[in-house]
């Protein structure tokens, strides 16, 4: 279990307003790219109001820790027919439209567990989605070069959104 899940949303402080979220199973090289992102940002200097969080695969125990916050800035590892390496921002929206395309085992886990944020009368002001079309998702625990290219990109990306 998530530490972050043992209490309500009710009975826990409340959270930053802000969370970085990165999704992803590390086990699959390129699939875990939300998840390095969000272990490399725990290496920086963050603003107060903003909190880090490794879902990794975790689809509606991230209940409460998505409930309550302004913004929430996810970052996945997407499927599509998008070259690899591309990098989209979307939004949850974008993400229910493309489901039927198949994005991700997780996403659709995201997006259960904010529609019952909403259904709570909790649910983050706004979110983000910045999804990864990955190079490599055979078993290892490295991302590709390609894909670790592209960290300083998206820590850029999710900076900008923390602005």
């Amino acid at each position: 279990m998530f530490p972050h899940t043992q209490q309500s949303a009710a009975t826990r402080a409340r959270p930053c307003p802000t969370l970085v979220l990165g999704l992803g199973n590390i086990l699959l090289r390129d699939e875990g790219v939300g998840v390095r992102v969000v272990q490399a940002l725990e290496r920086m200097t963050l603003p107060p109001d903003v909190e880090v969080f490794d879902g990794a695969t975790a689809g509606l125990d991230l209940l409460d820790v998505l409930a309550g916050r302004r913004k929430v800035v996810v970052i996945d590892a997407i499927a599509g027919d998008s070259p690899p390496g591309t990098v989209l921002r979307l939004t949850p929206d974008d993400l229910a439209t493309r489901c039927e395309q198949g994005i991700s085992l997780h996403d659709i886990g995201l997006l259960e567990a904010l529609a019952l944020t909403k259904q709570l009368g909790d649910a983050p002001e706004e979110v983000v989605i910045i999804g990864v079309k990955p190079n490599d998702v055979e078993c290892g625990l490295e991302l590709s070069p390609e894909t670790a290219r592209l960290l300083p990109r998206l820590l850029d990306l999710v900076f900008a959104e923390l602005e």
